[in-house]
């Protein structure tokens, strides 16, 4: 057995006979490890006389590289400090290199870290093999296993009077992060050392495979309470015992619950002297779809959607529940939504020039922005459905629902249900658990009552209490729903007669008749007749894919002769059937209907058998009585304004 000192005297001579070119195989003296190292050394043309570790980065580089590997330097310094505990006051240092061999950290004696100061052994400078040969950093890093540089064995002899031991240190998927090494004058290290070095590298990993795991379980957690979070309905999890887990952002929002009842039984967090049947519900059933339920809060009872899944670990073992709360306002806005329950017109959409018409079109734009009802007057056809549409669009609601509903297209015994909605058990084949009405549906948004007048006198007492008290009790129902509607309704019947016959309420018609608008017929309004009819071929030519190219005047004239009872609706009618039968790109007189054409030519009989004047006079007047403005009229007669003065006064027209 060699002394330290024959040892060093040994293996310095087997490396001078390397450095000579001679042959050099391993033996008892130098290991395969450290031939190998040499020769990678001399082919990376290494200095073997080096008397300095070359200069290492420093400024910002330096800070750049700690700061790359300070999750790393971290994780280790409280395994650097144990190990030099250990040997602390021996002579040692325990240093940690990084991937690419610098040193980034360094503890030690402090005579023995001066002294490796003068030898540029500290924090930036660089100690892989290709750089300062064979040593405790370098060759660790190359050969991946720990390794024992004994004094003479390392390839330059500025570190022959230490010995190192280095280990690398991985990542979890095994790729090296660096190198912990310990290095003290030669005769002070034993083959143990190595041991040490290598305990404390693999528990610096087991700590990085740790820290790794806490940060994926963070991250999990972070993804699984983002995602619980993201939805826009209140989420609780329990366990099988009823323990709540977790919840959502938006069930603390929505139900008023707090971080604190985490922790808590699902009967504490809802009071179960309150909430008995919907704790029950959940705790007795493992699977709940969509099932409306009632919750009571502190400040009264709020309606919901219950929706109960299990959570399954292993084989068919579960171990809680997930579930999920919809308030049921947002559950019925997104069912409005899906079955269309939208307004499409705007007023944008309304088509006319005449001045009485733009003065109804800018109060219903002023209607729009109030929250008050409106009641929509006028004979059918004028667009009542429309302005109310309109109208939805252009206020505050109108992302929200907007509901239609015709009260005289319902049968009697229907409608109120069809619009309060009723319970479960109500009548005889009513829906298990009941079914919401149209009030309820459009609960944040409009609801459009058409022909209002036809409404039963029983359900108008029903309706006034709902406008009322803005809340609704479903027939057969104990529980009222606020609501939040705005009303628009419309006939064409003249509610002030039906109050005083007996048939409409007089506290009802107060109620509605807050912001009236009374629609304009088509017969006062003939002006606007071209420009609908135009408006009509293009938007029929896209649907019923045609090609009218436009109108014989003689058809306008036919048109502007008519007194049209069917108002807009009508025309509108008129117009497609005519499309429907053109045989060319013209809408032609041949295809007016006969009640027109009849019309027309009564009209035309008259003209032929009266005097030029007689005609004038009647032209005139039909036009004056059309609403038209004297200068529509001049345009239309193709005279001057001041003539149609002067022949109004001819005529003693007033």
């Amino acid at each position: 057995m060699f002394t330290y000192n024959e040892r060093f005297a040994n293996v310095r001579e087997t490396l001078q006979k390397f450095l000579n070119g001679m042959p050099v195989d391993h033996s008892t003296h130098v290991s395969k490890t450290i031939i190998h190292s040499w020769k990678r050394c001399r082919d990376f043309g290494v200095d073997p006389y080096l008397r300095q570790v070359p200069e290492g980065i420093r400024g910002k580089p330096l800070e750049d590289l700690l700061h790359q590997n300070e999750e790393f330097i971290a994780t280790s310094i409280p395994y650097l400090e144990n190990l030099y505990n250990h040997v602390k006051g021996s002579g040692f240092s325990v240093v940690l290199f990084d991937k690419e061999g610098f040193i980034i950290h360094m503890i030690g004696d402090e005579d023995l870290m001066t002294r490796h100061a003068r030898d540029n052994y500290i924090v930036g400078t660089c100690w892989a093999e290709n750089v300062v040969g064979t040593n405790g950093c370098g060759t660790a890093l190359t050969e991946n296993r720990p390794v024992q540089i004994f004094a003479s064995e390392h390839y330059c002899k500025l570190a022959h009077r230490f010995t190192c031991s280095g280990a690398p240190i991985h990542d979890s998927g095994g790729n090296i992060l660096g190198v912990i090494d310990m290095t003290a004058p030669y005769e002070r290290v034993h083959p143990h050392t190595l041991g040490m070095v290598a305990a404390a590298s693999y528990a610096i990993e087991n700590q990085l495979k740790l820290k790794k795991a806490m940060d994926d379980l963070m991250k999990a957690y972070c993804y699984r309470q983002t995602i619980f979070d993201s939805y826009e309905a209140a989420q609780l999890a329990i366990d099988r015992t009823g323990i709540v887990t977790l919840i959502n952002r938006k069930g603390k929002e929505l139900l008023k619950l707090r971080s604190s009842d985490v922790g808590k039984g699902l009967a504490e967090v809802f009071h179960e002297s309150e909430n008995r049947p919907f704790i029950g519900t959940i705790m007795h059933n493992t699977s709940i779809i969509d099932k409306e339920c009632v919750i009571y809060r502190g400040d009264g009872y709020d309606k919901y959607t219950l929706t109960s899944l299990p959570i399954y670990a292993g084989r068919n073992e579960v171990i809680g529940s997930i579930i999920t709360l919809n308030g049921i306002r947002r559950t019925r806005r997104l069912v409005t939504d899906m079955i269309g329950a939208k307004a499409g017109f705007e007023f944008s959409n309304i088509i006319g020039e005449d001045p009485r018409f733009i003065a109804t079109i800018e109060f219903g734009k002023r209607a729009a922005m109030s929250a008050s009802n409106v009641l929509l007057l006028g004979d059918s056809g004028t667009g009542k459905d429309i302005f109310a549409q309109a109208i939805h669009n252009g206020s505050k609601r109108k992302k929200r629902p907007y509901i239609a509903i015709n009260c005289g297209a319902i049968p009697r015994e229907l409608i109120a249900s069809e619009l309060f909605g009723y319970a479960e058990g109500a009548f005889t084949g009513s829906k298990k658990g009941g079914s919401p009405g149209k009030f309820e549906l459009a609960d944040g948004g409009t609801i459009f009552l058409d022909e209002i007048g036809e409404m039963p006198l029983e359900l108008q007492i029903a309706l006034l209490r709902v406008i009322e008290e803005r809340k609704v009790t479903r027939i057969g129902g104990s529980i009222t729903t606020p609501i939040d509607v705005r009303l628009i309704a419309a006939t064409n019947k003249n509610l002030r007669e039906e109050v005083s016959k007996g048939n409409f309420r007089e506290d009802l018609y107060y109620r509605l008749n807050v912001l009236t608008i009374e629609m304009i017929p088509l017969k006062t309004r003939k002006s606007d007749i071209p420009l609908l009819v135009h408006h009509f071929i293009k938007r029929l030519n896209g649907i019923l894919n045609l090609d009218i190219q436009g109108v014989d005047r003689k058809v306008i004239d036919g048109f502007m002769a008519y007194s049209w009872p069917g108002n807009v609706r009508e025309l509108q009618n008129v117009v497609e059937r005519m499309m429907n039968v053109a045989t060319g790109p013209m809408l032609t007189y041949d295809l007016l209907p006969p009640e027109i054409r009849f019309n027309t030519k009564q009209t035309m009989y008259s003209y032929d058998n009266a005097s030029l004047e007689d005609m004038e006079r009647r032209r005139i007047s039909e036009l004056l009585q059309a609403d038209l403005t004297k200068d529509e009229i001049a345009k239309q007669l193709k005279i001057a304004r001041s003539t149609l003065y002067l022949k109004m006064k001819k005529y003693e027209i007033s």
